[in-house]
């Protein structure tokens, strides 16, 4: 088998309200969520003989257990349920997204391979079913399995599929903290209250951004009394030229600002390399 290239990409929480703790320790949430063209790259080639070769490589590789992590869990559950009998992997992971900040990178990670086995090895699962694989993997990596623009909402978090694209300017920044979303969820006291469903066909962008400018993270105050760092960052983007607003992703430790043009995220990434010179920051548009 020849060695395949996949880009695994990194999802942004544009806003997200936590509903109410559910019985089964996670929690009912409604989320607007995109997705940015910063990518993990994935190499993957099968191999001869029972043993998987997995290997995390990049800037953020570092943190990631090379035992037990998304990968890993995806190969166990299709071999438990004889999707993959005596097929085994060459894996290697270049991490550019990073570790424990809020996007999605090992969720995603899971959900791409997850489509490269069911199409290359002709494994026949349905779309429900490949739901189903992927929730017990992580509660991200459904979302993970298409890369449209998607709104998580209700009190069963239905995942809703959008048409339209968002054409957002992102400036993305990591202050190399590694938040435990675990930690973050058990420490949250902010809950919201469901709103009716916003019609984001009618939308343009304006009236999207308008849209937004309103809502919130409410997971952004425990993780800001947790690492003051955070709040201080994004109050320094939110500042800016051209910025529309700053707020964490997820359950933090990434922090994103929206501006109106990709030179103005571009000069506010000048600056925050500037005022914090040891985090990581990156310019990026929603595909």
């Amino acid at each position: 088998m020849k060695k395949f290239k996949l880009k695994s990409y990194c999802k942004i929480n544009l806003s997200l309200k936590i509903l109410k703790k559910l019985k089964n320790g996670y929690h009912s949430m409604n989320s607007l969520i995109t997705f940015c063209n910063l990518y993990d790259l994935i190499s993957v080639k099968k191999i001869r003989g029972t043993t998987d070769k997995i290997i995390f490589s990049g800037k953020f590789k570092s943190g990631i257990n090379r035992k037990k992590n998304t990968v890993t869990h995806l190969l166990y559950l299709l071999r438990k349920k004889n999707y993959l009998k005596k097929k085994a992997f060459d894996i290697n992971i270049q991490k550019n997204i990073p570790h424990g900040s809020g996007l999605g990178g090992g969720s995603s990670n899971a959900a791409r391979l997850l489509h490269f086995f069911n199409s290359k090895m002709n494994l026949k699962i349905k779309k429900k079913e490949m739901t189903k694989i992927a929730g017990q993997i992580g509660f991200d990596t459904p979302i993970n399995l298409e890369k449209k623009n998607t709104l998580l909402t209700g009190k069963k978090n239905k995942i809703v599929r959008l048409k339209q694209k968002f054409r957002l300017n992102i400036l993305i920044i990591y202050p190399n903290i590694i938040c435990s979303t675990k930690k973050i969820y058990k420490r949250n006291k902010k809950f919201s209250f469901l709103k009716p469903r916003p019609v984001f066909s009618s939308m343009d962008k304006k009236k999207l951004i308008d849209f937004l400018k309103k809502e919130n993270n409410d997971l952004e105050e425990t993780v800001s009394r947790l690492y003051p760092k955070i709040i201080e960052i994004i109050n320094f983007v939110k500042v800016q030229n051209g910025c529309f607003f700053s707020r964490i992703t997820g359950s933090g430790s990434a922090c994103i600002g929206i501006f109106s043009t990709n030179n103005a995220a571009i000069s506010t990434k000048k600056l925050v390399k500037l005022k914090f010179p040891k985090y990581w920051c990156v310019v990026s548009k929603t595909i």
